[in-house]
């Protein structure tokens, strides 16, 4: 067993430390906002926050968490992320959805760090994360729009 802080709660799971936390996150905590995309740390999909910081979740062993705060999209919240999702809603980002939640998740990382990002600093936070549908730039004038508010 081990204790695992996932959205400001604790929680005891029984895995093996090698188990990627997105197996834990999905298969035994059903929380399914956390996609699996390529399992390689390539795609942006399994994105969540270690203590802020946005990690991949399907190379992150829960070995490498610790008591350090995880944070998924199902328990993203504050300023930044109510100004996201305000964004995505009103441009319209999403299309198929697949890539949304760690796109999400890396774009709140950015403005907590970076409140006001230029073009160059959103490509270069949001490089990990591929949209097959490519709405790549209705995601950079979320950001925008959510550094505006």
């Amino acid at each position: 067993m081990q204790t695992l802080n996932i959205n400001g709660k604790a929680v005891e799971v029984q895995a093996e430390p090698d188990t990627p936390l997105l197996w834990v996150l999905r298969g035994e905590l059903h929380l399914t906002g956390t996609k699996f995309g390529c399992g390689m740390a390539l795609c942006g999909a399994c994105t969540v926050h270690l203590d802020g910081d946005p990690v991949r979740s399907c190379v992150t062993p829960i070995s490498a968490v610790g008591a350090r705060n995880i944070t998924t999209i199902e328990g993203l919240q504050g300023r930044e992320a109510e100004a996201l999702k305000a964004a995505w809603t009103a441009l319209d980002v999403v299309q198929c959805g697949y890539c949304q939640s760690g796109q999400l998740m890396s774009a709140c990382a950015l403005l907590q760090k970076t409140p006001k990002p230029s073009d160059a600093d959103i490509d270069a936070a949001m490089a990990g994360n591929i949209c097959r549908c490519g709405t790549y730039p209705r995601i950079r004038a979320a950001i925008h729009q959510a550094a505006g508010k």
